[in-house]
């Protein structure tokens, strides 16, 4: 759905550069056939799982790439598959092209969600392991880093029967000790109590100037949400939905977890300070 050219070793750790970011030019183009997506504000049309996109060209390549927003493909713009479709088509598949060898279509596109979601955890994996105030937690993150990678590289079947639930469960568990070790930290403590907005509904909240530093807005809804010029200095946002929230001139300096498709589907501007690492969407 994107089409970075990155460059990378998907066989190399997780630290390798490039790994855990989409590589289109390595992928068969995954994210255009093995999803289902249904006729929305996100999307133009339906499209069954297994089905490629109408705009997909024979090279692997969006037709309508520099145009998604305008043509009503905007969910395409906001999807990230952690570099999984460069993994599953370049070492799951060893190069195979499921157009030249169709029997293995089927297959792939059963491992590629499995393998997104697993460099998802590698993902937020990684970024908690750079938290100087998770220390306690290193031990435990480092272990479940070097298993989860253990699991992409297992063999279609192997890939199949993951029970990634299971996994994800073991995985957050490491993950919000390490939100709470850092957010607990002087430099991003709020006035008064951190407020907690764990899997709050807060669609269409009026949050505009919000001290939100340190705050747990894990998996809250911020659907439309306006949060202008609010501050959100090392809160945990994993899992918040950001889609058509105003970020216009708030503060992400520093927000644990958060990820470069949430900034894609959110609206912000010059003014809003992110995260080291993540970029300014060109639509903003």
């Amino acid at each position: 759905m994107s089409e970075n050219r990155a460059s990378a070793d998907p066989s190399a750790g997780p630290s390798a550069d490039g790994e855990l970011r989409a590589d289109c030019a390595n992928c068969f183009a995954l994210c255009c056939v093995a999803p289902a997506f249904a006729a929305s504000a996100d999307f133009a049309i339906n499209k069954s799982a297994g089905q490629a996109c109408p705009n997909l060209r024979q090279d692997f390549r969006c037709g309508i790439h520099t145009g998604l927003r305008e043509k009503g493909f905007r969910g395409c713009t906001v999807y990230d598959c952690f570099g999984a479709g460069q993994k599953v088509s370049q070492v799951t598949f060893g190069g195979q092209d499921w157009r030249r060898a169709p029997g293995t279509a089927r297959q792939m596109f059963e491992v590629f969600p499995v393998m997104r979601d697993l460099h998802e955890l590698l993902h937020y994996l990684t970024e908690a392991l750079r938290l100087p105030a998770a220390a306690e937690v290193h031990n435990g993150l480092r272990a479940a880093l070097d298993r989860t990678r253990a699991l992409t590289l297992e063999r279609p079947e192997a890939l199949r029967g993951t029970d990634v639930p299971a996994l994800r469960s073991e995985v957050n568990v490491l993950l919000l000790r390490a939100s709470e070790l850092t957010r607990a930290e002087p430099r991003v403590k709020g006035r008064g109590k951190r407020k907690d907005h764990r899997g709050a509904d807060l669609i269409g909240a009026k949050l505009r100037s919000a001290d939100l530093r340190g705050a747990n807005l894990r998996g809250a809804y911020l659907i439309g949400a306006d949060l202008r010029d609010a501050d959100l200095r090392g809160a945990d946002v994993i899992g918040a939905d950001f889609r058509g929230t105003d970020i216009r001139g708030a503060d992400l300096t520093g927000a644990l977890f958060l990820i470069q498709s949430q900034l894609d589907a959110a609206v912000g501007d010059a003014a809003t300070r992110l995260p080291s690492g993540l970029s300014r969407p060109t639509h903003w």
